[in-house]
């Protein structure tokens, strides 16, 4: 037995191998079939046993995952060691076998490490001294069958040596197997021999080689799952920063220097003591971590799933603390060590260069241009600002600052050892934070015209960005619990830093056309840069982060250097950078009264422009898919809309001037007599003109004019500008149409994310929808539309029933049912000289927009348009409606009912369904 278990507490708790060993011995069956599967049976106790046993360690100590993988591959070890000697000496038994007949097993990869979660795959190799002899086949192929039959799910190889040496150089998956191949029973004088020769034949002279794909491989696999440690669902082993980037560090030490442990790593000089202890505590962790994802889902799962993420904490005793659950405390500790793994990769990777990588060529930095020069102090070692000695930080603090500022001023990377001297010295820059020099600095690195986000993410690295900025340092790692928000607040915050550079640059203004445009005429860059990197700077506080963050801002920015004019604008950027989204996105902005309500905040033309870049850079910093051209135009509709009633005061044209200039474009548009489009204006209401769009206007006018005497007709097409596709229904008006059609569209699988409903003056309903896919796409193929108008027609006609239809439907996110969502409806007369604006706050789910117009159907009031933004797992509908006689509804009884029966039907509370 070697002594890789040896520091395991109690082993025969786990599995007693001599007792099992003497029970499968007193079997006295003589049929080999028989009795291979009586000991089978025997083995699969044994293993059931010893799995409850693990369970138990991990429940007990919820935080030794090191020492529960290790008690797992113990456990299988113990196992594989039964199982070969029965099949050797019980089932295939050989008087006198022959040389040939010697037949090694190993573990490799991960179990070859002696780290297995409960699920994990259990990895081994037959190795024989040449081709397998026919009792050799048997022996293979009994306990294949064997551990099949004990529910095991196993990777598993039989190779000659030569066959082993050979397919462990021509592919490097093999080589990294092979290379933490671990004994487990069997010839001990074959297993030497094939470790001795994989040294020689093998690992000899291809260190470099192995370094640079090892790097390769890990570069694919981080693109694969994001590039980026701060995903809010991260993936524990394959993930940026998780188990998979420690192996490799051990790996390439291994490789290098033929290390057992990866406490060997200190003794060859890749780590220090200090850097060890980082290393293994995250690797401690992360197994702990993977250990109860296992636990929890029953199968090999290493996706860290929202639905998960609150049972680990309460496994691995994590405590809510004031304004901080939890499952945020617990995902902030991940990332943290997310985090120390990339730090030690720069530190490991910075010594593999020293030792491996040729002149002007480096291992897993990018390259950037290099400059052979001397930089205030600073000196270049091989193009990276390096220090001339190791006391350069402690001499003059400001130069923990100044590094990262020369390294933008100069497209300059910074030697990894000059990180790791700043990450140890980062105490210093608790002197410097009133420095005016050293702000001065930050300033010019974070508004920097050329890449401040690779800069402040090596800021953010060294931890001197967050101790340079103690609130920003709060919420370095902060995750947010829901499904809005892809990454923690740092990464969300550096990579909207990333984004205004981009647009200020040009770089986006294909997608970005308006504020690409309108960024040159923004008078203080520095403010709205300063305005990015604090509006989320109060996360995680308790209270409103806009207000909080707003303080924060007052605090700061005269730190910074700012004006006391520079610091009221960022401060009432940082208090209200969630107006314009909020104002686009849930109100109706052909309702004049929205405009007017959201100038009344802004007051001027410059912070308009500054609030819709900064809305904009911080929707898209949300994550991949939450950024799409419907909430580009929207937008773009009411900073244009804004910018006219800012500019021109109350000089702006009355709605009767709106709706005969409206009226006058149509009419050439279409080129009808003025008769045909006489009847057509008067058919209309006047509501109508003021609520849509011109180009839908045109659109309407010719699809009613092909209707005819028609009772029903329903048109769609992609409507490219809005990113949706526009579906328009003329049916006879009555009572439910809207809900009837509501539910019909998301049987359809459509999702409704705007609606606008008239009624002409001859009693027919004109409805607008804007409808999108699950994924934010125009709903746009053929299919998808006959589908679409195949389910209207049937949900108006009554033919099937619509709610059976509802239910079946399945969740559209399954794992929103992870949160706690307590339905909220607010109505307010306020919003609106014309209607009552009605906002709900509800958990998304399937047909909620049906619920809750069919709640305003019961309600006996009139929707007159109905606005969808969903944030991840939740959903805000807004709806503008009136009374039946087309009034705004004021008696407080009314209201108080309104209100229990949307939150009825928000909570999916028994509501008549759609009939």
């Amino acid at each position: 037995m070697t002594g890789r278990f040896d520091h395991l507490p109690n082993r025969r708790a786990i599995i007693d191998r001599r007792a099992v060993a003497d029970t499968i011995a007193a079997l006295d069956e003589t049929d080999p079939v028989a009795l291979g599967r009586q000991a089978t049976i025997l083995l699969k106790a044994a293993l059931d046993a010893g799995r409850v046993e693990v369970a138990k360690r991990l429940a007990e100590h919820p935080s030794r995952g090191l020492e529960v993988s290790s008690a797992q591959a113990y456990l299988i070890d113990q196992l594989l060691r039964l199982l070969f000697d029965f099949t050797t000496t019980r089932l295939h038994p050989a008087p006198a076998p022959t040389p040939d007949d010697r037949l090694t097993l190993i573990a490799v990869g991960g179990y070859g490490r002696g780290e297995m979660a409960p699920h994990s795959d259990v990895d081994i190799g037959f190795l024989t001294p040449g081709k397998q002899t026919p009792r050799v086949e048997r022996i293979i192929e009994s306990m294949l069958y064997t551990l099949w039959d004990l529910g095991l799910k196993l990777g598993q190889s039989s190779r000659s040596l030569d066959e082993m040496i050979r397919q462990a150089k021509a592919d490097i998956t093999v080589r990294t197997a092979l290379l933490e191949a671990r004994y487990v029973t069997g010839d001990m004088d074959l297993y030497e021999e094939a470790s001795r020769r994989f040294k020689v034949e093998v690992q000899a002279d291809t260190a470099r080689a192995f370094i640079a794909d090892k790097l390769v491989e890990r570069d694919l696999r981080h693109r694969k799952m994001g590039d980026t440690r701060y995903v809010v669902e991260p993936n524990v082993k394959e993930g940026k920063g998780g188990l998979r980037d420690l192996h490799a560090l051990f790996w390439i030490g291994k490789y290098i220097y033929d290390v057992q442990r990866a406490a060997q790593l200190v003794d060859v000089g890749l780590f220090t003591k200090a850097e060890y202890r980082l290393f293994h505590r995250a690797d401690n962790f992360f197994q702990a971590v993977r250990c109860h994802l296992h636990s929890i889902t029953g199968r090999a799962e290493d996706r860290l799933t929202f639905d998960v993420q609150r049972e680990i904490a309460d496994r691995m005793r994590f405590s809510d603390r004031p304004g901080k659950p939890k499952v945020e405390r617990f995902m902030h500790f991940y990332f943290l060590q997310a985090k120390t793994v990339g730090d030690l990769t720069g530190v490991f990777l910075a010594h593999l260069d020293e030792k491996f990588a040729a002149r002007g060529r480096r291992f897993g930095l990018p390259t950037i241009r290099r400059s052979p020069r001397r930089l205030n102090g600073f000196v270049l070692d091989r193009g990276r600002l390096a220090l001339p000695d190791d006391d350069f930080f402690r001499a003059s603090p400001v130069r923990l600052i100044e590094i990262f500022q020369l390294a933008d001023r100069n497209a300059l990377e910074i030697h990894p050892l000059a990180m790791r001297a700043a990450a140890r010295d980062v105490k210093l820059v608790d002197d410097i934070r009133d420095d005016p020099t050293a702000n001065a600095l930050f300033l010019d690195v974070l508004s920097s015209p050329r890449d401040p986000e690779l800069v402040l993410r090596w800021m953010n690295e060294t931890g001197v960005f967050g101790r340079f900025v103690p609130d920003f340092g709060r919420v370095v790692a902060q995750m947010q619990f829901d499904m809005y928000h892809h990454y923690t607040v740092d990464e969300h915050t550096i990579r909207a830093l990333g984004l205004l550079a981009r647009i200020e640059n040009g770089a986006l203004k294909d997608d970005h056309p308006l504020a690409s445009a309108i960024f040159r005429q923004i008078v203080s860059r520095r403010v709205l840069y300063v305005a990015v990197l604090l509006h989320d700077i109060a996360k995680g506080r308790g209270g409103d982060h806009s207000i909080l963050g707003a303080e924060v801002a007052q605090r700061l920015c005269p730190r910074f250097g700012l004006s006391p004019a520079e610091t009221e604008t960022v401060a009432w950027l940082v208090r209200w950078h969630l107006l314009m989204s909020a104002t686009a996105f849930k109100r109706d902005l052909s309702d004049f009264k929205t405009i007017l309500d959201f100038c009344d905040v802004v007051q001027s033309p410059e912070r308009l422009r500054l609030l819709l870049v900064l809305t904009i850079v911080d929707i898209r910093a949300v994550g991949p898919g939450v950024w799409n051209g419907w909430k580009r135009q929207l937008l773009g509709d009411l900073y244009e809309s804004a910018e006219e009633v800012l500019r021109l005061g109350h000089k702006q044209k009355g709605r009767a001037e709106r709706i005969a200039a409206k009226h006058e474009t149509l009419h050439a548009d279409l080129g009808w007599s003025d008769a045909e489009f006489a009847a057509f204006v008067r058919r209309m209401p006047e509501a109508y003109w003021i609520a849509e769009p011109e180009d839908v206007l045109v659109h309407n006018a010719r699809f009613l004019a092909g209707t005819g005497d028609a009772q029903l007709a329903i048109d769609a097409h992609v409507y490219p500008g809005r990113g949706a596709t526009l579906v328009t229904i003329y049916a006879a008006d009555h009572p439910g149409l809207f809900y009837r059609i509501a539910g019909a569209i998301h049987v359809a699988g459509g999702n409704i994310i705007d609606a606008r409903i008239h009624t002409t003056r001859d009693g027919m309903a004109v409805d607008n929808f804007l409808v999108q896919d699950p994924f934010g796409r125009p709903f746009d193929g053929s299919e998808q539309l006959a589908r679409l108008k195949t389910a209207i027609e049937d949900a108006l006609a009554n033919r099937g029933k619509l709610a059976d239809r509802l239910v079946a439907k399945p969740l559209p996110r399954a794992r929103a049912e992870a949160f706690d969502i307590v339905p909220n409806a607010m109505i307010d007369n306020r919003a609106s000289n014309r209607f009552t604006v009605i906002e709900v706050n509800a958990r998304d789910g399937p047909a909620l927009l049906n619920r809750l117009a069919q709640a305003l159907f019961q309600s006996k009031v009139t929707i007159h348009s109905a606005h969808v933004a969903t944030y991840g797992e939740r959903a805000v509908d807004t709806f503008y409606i009136t009374d039946l006689t087309g009034d705004r509804i004021t008696a407080p009884a009314r209201l108080k009912t309104l209100e229990r029966r949307l939150l009825a039907a928000a909570a999916g509370k028994e509501l008549d369904l759609a009939a």
